[in-house]
Order: structure tokens, then sequence, then C-alpha cells
């Protein structure tokens, strides 16, 4: 899930974006509101967290001229010790829920979740590629019925790759799109990463290659596994494929013995058709 921060103090929004990644959250940073709000009406978020006190225009006129557009995501607000006053405003304005700075960092996460919980009931979360699927409110992976044990990391990936099924992701742009500027771990860790997963796809019966590497362009989801329906591996036969190819083998033996004794039923009366001829 996609989480836009608005925040004008660098050390309190790289603290937020650190923090939400940890969870698994995709996010992106605006510095004041006006490019908040460019940035909200631009690309689809799955949850707002505003600063109240923004450069250019406040939190909360951003969150009205959201809300004034139509705009349902959830909007969580960051307001300051002692501003009773502007949380009602905030909350007036369209806002969902507030957390006080300087904030615990459970009790935001804990608001984060319950916003997108209650934001995902009226929805369908539910991303799906072939059999393997991902519940973005609850962050579990399965593939068919069994549950697949990922880190944060692995799931981040996963979930980017079934948000843009169709789309190849080099390393550089996982990782920008998956760690923080902070963290910077190098595109070896990607191919790590990537040879985890599929280690442990394989383990619950996923294709070695559910997850493909395209040359030149980066790794994406195989488009041979769209369906549920996932199709045999090649080269790998199925025993009522192998069956039906050793009676076929049969037929083809028993055709090739019967013409084998026709030719030699032909080749002798050619002899004696010959034979006379000579004699006469």
């Amino acid at each position: 899930m996609k989480i836009l921060v608005v925040e004008d103090e660098p050390a309190v929004a790289q603290t937020l974006e650190i923090l939400l990644r940890s969870y698994s959250y995709a996010v992106d940073v605006a510095a004041d509101g006006e490019t908040g709000l460019q940035m909200a009406d631009a690309f689809a978020y799955d949850l707002l967290l505003l600063d109240v006190l923004l450069p250019k225009l406040d939190g909360v006129s951003v969150c009205q001229s959201l809300r004034a557009k139509g705009l349902q995501t959830p909007i969580l607000l960051l307001t300051g010790q002692g501003e009773e006053r502007k949380k009602a405003i905030a909350l007036n304005a369209g806002a969902d829920d507030y957390v006080v700075k300087p904030f615990n960092a459970e009790e935001l996460i804990a608001r984060v979740q319950a916003l997108l919980r209650r934001s995902s009931s009226n929805s369908q979360p539910i991303l799906q590629w072939g059999r393997l699927t991902i519940d973005p409110s609850s962050r579990k992976v399965a593939y068919d019925t069994q549950l697949l044990s990922t880190t944060p990391k692995e799931y981040a990936i996963l979930e980017l790759f079934l948000r843009n099924p169709h789309k190849p992701f080099s390393a550089k742009a996982i990782l920008d799109n998956v760690w923080t500027s902070l963290e910077s771990p190098g595109e070896e860790a990607i191919r790590v990463h990537i040879k985890e997963l599929r280690k442990k796809l394989t383990a619950i019966s996923a294709p070695k290659d559910l997850i493909k590497t395209k040359h030149g362009e980066g790794y994406q989801l195989n488009p041979l596994y769209a369906s549920t329906s996932t199709p045999p591996a090649v080269n790998q036969l199925t025993p009522p494929q192998i069956a039906e190819l050793h009676a076929v083998n049969e037929e083809l033996r028993e055709t090739l013995e019967k013409l084998r004794t026709v030719q030699a039923e032909l080749n002798q009366k050619h002899e004696e058709v010959t034979v006379q001829g000579v004699q006469s």
C-alpha cells in the first residue's frame, strides 16, 4: 500500500518514511502543502499523512481542497500539542483522524492501520496474479491456499510486482520503491531478496520462474502464470500424458511392423516376377 507524507520538517519526514517503510508501506514525501496537493491529485494513494502547519498551503486547506474534489482517501493529520481548536477544524475539514506531535510510533502505526482497514472494507483489497495473492490490509501473501512467510522487504517487493504486473523493474527501480534513501544497500541486495523469494515460493509449490528475469530490463511476474490455472512446466509431463504417449508409441510400433511385413511380401513377389521373366 502507498502512503503520501506531507511534512516540512526534514527530521520528522525522514522518521515517518523509515517507520512506514519498516511496515512494508511504499512512501512518497512532499515538503509543502502545495506540492502535496499536486501529488495527491496526480497519483493514487491509500492514505495521506499531513502536518497541519505546512509552508505554501496548510494541511487543513489541503484536506478541504481534496474533499471538495471528491477524494475519499483516508487522511491522518499531525497536530502540535495544545492545538485543540485546529484539531476540531481539521476533523470538520474532512480529516479522518489526527495524531499529536511528538507522536508515539506504535500509536501512529495503529491509527494508520485502522484507517486502512476501514477504507478497505468498502473495496476489494486483494491483489492477485494467477494463484498468487496478497492482502494489503493484513500484508498476507498466499499461493493457492498456502501462506507465504515474508520479511517486510520481501513483502514490499511482491506488492510492487502485483501492483504493476506487466512492468519489469530493474534492481535500481526496486531500491527506489522499497528502500529509503538512508538505507541504500546496493543492487546485490535485490538479487539476494529475489533469490530468497523464489526459494520460498517454490517451497509452497509455485513455479520456479513465477518471478521472471527479463534480460536487460529487470524482474517481473511471469505472464505464463497470470491465469489461475498454471500450465505444466516445459518438458514436465503428467502421468496421463505419459500413458497416452506410450499408447501412441505402441500403435506406431504395430503399424511399422505391418508396413515391414507388407514391404517384405512385395519384395518377395517382385523377385518371383523377375525370376519368371528370366525363365521365359
